[in-house]
């Protein structure tokens, strides 16, 4: 679906979100967003262990809905945190808890992010991030393959992830996107600077990287 392009990627950018609209108003997506879900619902009961605290997004331009499949899961289980990314000026992300009636604030973006200065809100380092994509990729070296995510530009989500990364190595983080929005070698090769997914989940399942 993802057409061909010369090398610049703000023009694919533009194209995969205006076929994101697209999509979101046809007829297939509503079942296309329900395989998602169950296949998020399978992933927290696979990783039930591993995982206690999730950071997700509020969805901006199409971006598909995880809040309600995630407050169930919160609210079914004692121990199990969410929580919002917060842009910092610096261009990096901070992770603070996040409860359904939360009063969040829109970023420069028009982004919804949580209020930092909230004091019944504890900064948190998740185990687990999901991000979404607006478009992705594989790219396999040797036996080992690895996802990446063509974002929104701004490199927010790189720099996070590679200070994050140190600070809990075994961090999981696992973009959210549909099949059609996979990316060829032609159309968009990851950067030096781009840190890899650790997983993919799509409405084909959950893809990972070991």
């Amino acid at each position: 679906m993802a057409s061909m392009h010369g090398n610049s990627p703000k023009t694919l950018r533009q194209d995969l979100l205006a076929q994101r609209k697209q999509f979101v108003g046809s007829a297939s997506y509503a079942t296309t967003q329900a395989t998602i879900l169950a296949n998020l619902t399978h992933f927290l009961a696979d990783y039930d262990e591993k995982v206690q605290s999730i950071a997700l997004y509020c969805p901006i331009q199409d971006e598909l809905d995880l809040r309600p499949t995630l407050l169930t899961w919160a609210k079914s289980k004692a121990d199990k945190t969410l929580a919002l990314p917060f842009a910092r000026p610096d261009k990096h992300l901070e992770f603070y808890t996040w409860q359904e009636a939360d009063l969040l604030i829109p970023s420069r973006h028009g982004v919804p992010e949580p209020d930092p200065n909230n004091p019944r809100r504890s900064q948190v380092v998740p185990d687990c991030i999901l991000i979404p994509c607006v478009g992705w990729s594989e790219s396999t070296a040797g036996e080992k393959t690895q996802y990446w995510r063509l974002g929104y530009g701004g490199g927010y989500f790189d720099r996070t992830l590679a200070q994050l990364r140190k600070a809990k190595p075994n961090l999981l983080c696992v973009g959210i996107g549909f099949n059609w929005q996979k990316l060829n070698d032609a159309q968009w090769q990851a950067q030096t600077h781009d840190e890899p997914l650790d997983a993919m989940l799509t409405e084909s399942g959950l893809v990972i990287t070991y």
